[in-house]
């Protein structure tokens, strides 16, 4: 159930976005999967987004680090335990509705999840909630291991979960 490769960050989010398309089906929203660059350099590529589309709620897909492994930097994130809700990271701090929303959802639907506390780094979140007036702006995290490596590892489980959470939430009206 572990895939190990480079630039599991950020395939593994963009496998993630692809799926979810192929399943979804009819939305009351109109749902857009945005692919960004630069994110390791500034989010440049979240920010022209986000000012383009003008979203009223936005979720980034993104890797986080686990603390599974010795001598990893403590995190209470595991690998194949179910996709992580960020609750905040360095720059970037959930709406609380969002944040919510991701986590009732998972637990009314019986998926894995856990909550992210991220110290170091930040995601393409950040930059979408600070566009225009602000954006509600949550995070759903897919537990990494030796992130910005040859050989960064992801479990597929995690992966499935985070698609079955997001088809199903974007199937209905989301309410904050």
């Amino acid at each position: 159930d572990r895939l190990s490769a480079k630039a599991m960050d950020d395939r593994s989010g963009c496998a993630v976005l692809v799926q979810m398309l192929r399943e979804l089906g009819e939305s009351p929203h109109d749902v857009y999967a945005v692919f960004t660059t630069q994110e390791e350099v500034g989010t440049r590529g979240a920010l022209v987004s986000a000012f383009g589309i003008e979203p009223e709620v936005a979720l980034a897909i993104d890797v986080t680090d686990t603390g599974d492994v010795p001598e990893a930097t403590p995190i209470a994130v595991d690998l194949g335990a179910g996709p992580a809700v960020k609750v905040m990271d360095r720059g970037f701090l959930a709406h609380s509705g969002v944040k919510e929303w991701l986590i009732d959802g998972a637990e009314r639907l019986g998926i894995a999840y856990q909550r992210e506390v991220l110290q170091a780094g930040s995601t393409d979140a950040r930059a979408i909630q600070l566009t225009r007036a602000g954006v509600p702006t949550g995070a759903l995290s897919l537990p990494a291991r030796y992130i910005h490596s040859p050989s960064e590892m992801v479990d597929v489980r995690d992966l499935q979960g985070a698609v079955k959470l997001l088809v199903a939430l974007l199937r209905e009206p989301i309410t904050l």
